[in-house]
């Protein structure tokens, strides 16, 4: 149970600060629009992630440092298109449809939340390398426990965020209040991309 405790905590150390992915899955949990789609997307890719870690993918990861750069500016590119649609779609005025009427292409949303989370060079430093290299202090049968816990923070975050916005629906559903959160989904965006930009 340590070990899977020890997962759960650093798991969440790593998954709960602001940033891209967070911001998206915030986003469709308070429009209601496929909401166990991207939980589903962004939890699996994780625990992907993570068994490839401690797996020992992170050795192949942290020997072809060319594919984190091409990854880095990919996720740039991204980051900065997604912010700057967000930042033109606060110049509209538009309410949070609370009752689940958010018209949105399955694919679309889909695409967003795949290359949200495997175009962010950081999830294969956090969780592939760190996550990997803190498990591989567990033992042999300890750093599956330890990946187990990771995985289940995991769910358990995404889960609680998409869902838990519906909570916040109703006061966002004055106008004014969806263009703050776009701009400040968009600020959020661009400055990831920026920080991507710089190598930090």
């Amino acid at each position: 149970m340590g070990d899977i405790a020890a997962g759960l905590l650093t798991g969440l150390s790593l998954i709960v600060a602001i940033g891209a992915q967070n911001a998206f899955v915030l986003r469709q949990g308070l429009r209601r629009s496929h909401v166990a789609v991207v939980v589903a997307i962004c939890a699996v890719s994780d625990a992907v992630l993570i068994v490839a870690g401690v797996a020992g993918i992170g050795v192949v990861v942290d020997r072809a440092p060319w594919a984190i750069e091409v990854i880095r500016w990919l996720g740039v590119a991204f980051l900065t298109a997604y912010g700057l649609a967000s930042l033109l779609r606060a110049r509209r005025t538009q309410a949070l449809a609370v009752d689940g009427a958010v018209v949105e292409s399955r694919g679309g949303v889909v695409a967003r939340a795949v290359a949200l989370t495997w175009l962010n060079p950081h999830v294969y430093l956090d969780t592939v390398l760190l996550l990997g290299s803190i498990a591989g202090t567990h033992g042999h049968p300890g750093r599956w426990w330890f990946a187990l816990g990771a995985c289940l923070a995991s769910i358990g975050w995404f889960t609680g965020l998409a869902y838990g916005a519906r909570l916040a629906a109703p006061r966002l559903a004055n106008p004014r209040a969806w263009q703050v959160l776009d701009v400040l989904i968009g600020l959020v965006m661009l400055a990831i991309a920026v920080r991507l930009a710089l190598g930090s």
